[in-house]
């Protein structure tokens, strides 16, 4: 079967141009500020601006009730003004989270505003807040819009790995998602588990899956599980147990299907050339 690259995209001059330095503006500003309350107002600022189209500033009318939904809006684009669901785990790191918190409810606000599907622009956006929100991103990232996490600061991210819409990172433990692995969509990977009897009792575990393994759509791995290198966990499949190096696991729960070894039918038919695209090719209709 034919094999597809990805394909090398860019935006006109002057919007990348434009997007390039919003982009380093913003990642200046989180390198120099650490405080919360100081990364809130950038946040805030840059929300106003992004979501209402214009800067932030003037006085809120609170006494009339046609004006108090937008008044919500407004407040809500505040990140000192919202609570988030990590933070009402109890386990949670209060002081580390506070300095990530304005960057993630940044990440889930962009991917909520008119641009999210601007994919050139995302995937630098959200690589440059990765830097300041996880524990470590590698170089090559690509995050879709959609994608989840729980703290953030006990997520690493290694070279080339991609991680495609509405996943879903479980962080309360640590993930560490190796070098060129893939992570499809609506794909989770959890590092917590609770009690059957207690579910207030909770135990954190490390996941860890790759390098250059592949969690297919809807595939769950849970806590404590390792995914082998060059793996493969199948659509639909919950990993209960670690998965071994270069095989291809399916089902609930997943167990071996066959080896990547064992798959090579697949490759053997894959020298026949993927056509080229041209990009100011006509439409034909």
């Amino acid at each position: 079967m034919p094999r597809y690259e990805y394909r090398d995209l860019e935006p006109s001059r002057e919007a990348k141009e434009v997007y390039e330095r919003w982009i380093e503006y913003l990642d200046d500003e989180f390198t120099r500020h650490k405080k919360p309350a100081l990364r809130a107002e950038l946040v805030r600022d840059n929300l106003h601006q992004l979501l209402l189209g214009r800067p932030h500033g003037g006085k809120l009318n609170f006494t009339l009730n046609t004006e108090l939904p937008f008044n919500v809006l407004q407040l809500s684009l505040d990140p000192m003004n919202v609570t988030l669901e990590p933070e009402y785990y109890g386990d949670i790191d209060a002081t580390k989270y506070a300095c990530v918190k304005p960057l993630i409810w940044f990440w889930h606000m962009f991917d909520h505003s008119p641009v999210a599907y601007n994919h050139w622009l995302g995937f630098r956006f959200r690589a440059m807040l990765g830097k300041h929100i996880f524990k470590k991103i590698g170089k090559n990232v690509k995050i879709f819009h959609g994608v989840e996490f729980s703290y953030g600061y006990n997520l690493t991210i290694e070279d080339d790995c991609v991680i495609h819409k509405y996943a879903m990172l479980d962080d309360r433990g640590e993930i560490v998602i190796k070098k060129g692995t893939s992570v499809s969509d609506y794909a989770a990977v959890y590092s917590h588990a609770h009690d059957p009897v207690d579910p207030q009792v909770v135990e954190n575990r490390k996941t860890e899956i790759g390098p250059a393994a592949r969690l297919t759509y809807h595939s769950a791995i849970m806590a404590g599980v390792n995914v082998g290198e060059d793996a493969i966990v199948g659509a639909m499949s919950l990993a209960t147990k670690d998965v071994s190096d270069h095989s291809i696991v399916g089902g609930v729960p997943a167990k071996q299907l066959k080896t990547k070894e064992e798959a090579k039918q697949f490759e053997d038919r894959s020298d026949v050339a993927a056509p080229k695209q041209d990009r100011n090719a006509q439409c034909s209709n």
